[in-house]
């Protein structure tokens, strides 16, 4: 490298000191010369090959840097049969046979399932097949007969079929407080009301579904509808007055509204 001192030399004589120090191509490399048209005709005659593009998926990235997969395709699930087998008690094979045209046309047309009721178990039993697409359809078709066997009704358990929140929850009277002979009796009574007043009244507040079956309660609802629901009926339960009852269902429905 010259010192930054030295002198330049001028470009013309640089330009021809390296034209003469280059060497001239021998008559033998005559061959290897490429003339440029018959080049540009062997590349019109050749197929144009297309690069073609690599799919590569990247993951989108949202505003606050954390990555945003696409949703996956849908892909042919491997067939594999789900059974499940749901008890009847034997106080409901009656109602059960009666309403049996309008219980399995759900299970059938919507989830795509085979249904059929074993009598002879005292059961209704389920079966996915190839046509089913929903994998929680086995779970859904059960939670629907299931609750048809608590005693609700059948407009009532197809809501368990559309909607996705909704549950059943299940406890005794002895849960909350041992009662035996008359008080029991009477407990059951505050809960229901005359004529069933009581049990509407807490059922269009909390915009659930009651069965009273003996000495269990049946609750069916959103998990937040449950739990209003519940604690009225364990205060019946433990002896408050309906009409405090009433107050505190005035105060919890205009809550509600006030929310939606």
């Amino acid at each position: 490298m010259p010192a930054p001192t030295a002198l330049l030399r001028k470009p013309d004589a640089v330009s021809l000191e390296e034209a003469h120090n280059v060497p001239l191509p021998d008559e033998e490399d005559e061959s290897l010369l490429v003339d440029s048209n018959a080049s540009s005709h062997s590349n019109q005659d050749a197929p144009a090959l297309q690069a073609s593009p690599v799919d590569i998926e990247m993951p989108l990235v949202n505003l606050d840097g954390t990555p945003r997969f696409p949703p996956e395709k849908p892909s042919a699930l491997a067939y594999h049969v789900q059974s499940r087998k749901v008890p009847v008690p034997p106080h409901r094979m009656s109602p059960l046979k009666a309403s049996w045209p309008k219980i399995y046309p759900p299970l059938v047309e919507n989830l795509k399932l085979q249904v059929r009721m074993n009598v002879k178990s005292k059961a209704v039993e389920l079966r996915t097949s190839k046509s089913t697409v929903d994998t929680a359809a086995l779970q859904k078709g059960s939670d629907y007969v299931t609750a048809f066997t608590l005693g609700f009704d059948i407009d009532d358990a197809i809501a368990l079929l559309r909607l996705d929140d909704l549950y059943i929850q299940s406890f005794e009277i002895k849960d909350v407080k041992n009662l035996q002979g008359e008080h029991l009796a009477r407990a059951i009574g505050r809960v229901a009301g005359k004529s069933g007043a009581t049990k509407f009244a807490i059922e269009n507040t909390s915009r659930t579904r009651i069965v009273l079956a003996d000495q269990k309660v049946h609750i069916l609802g959103g998990f937040k509808n449950i739990g209003i629901a519940r604690e009225a009926i364990v205060s019946l339960i433990l002896g408050a007055p309906p009409g405090k009852v009433y107050g505190n269902l005035r105060t919890v429905a205009s809550r509600m509204k006030e929310r939606f």
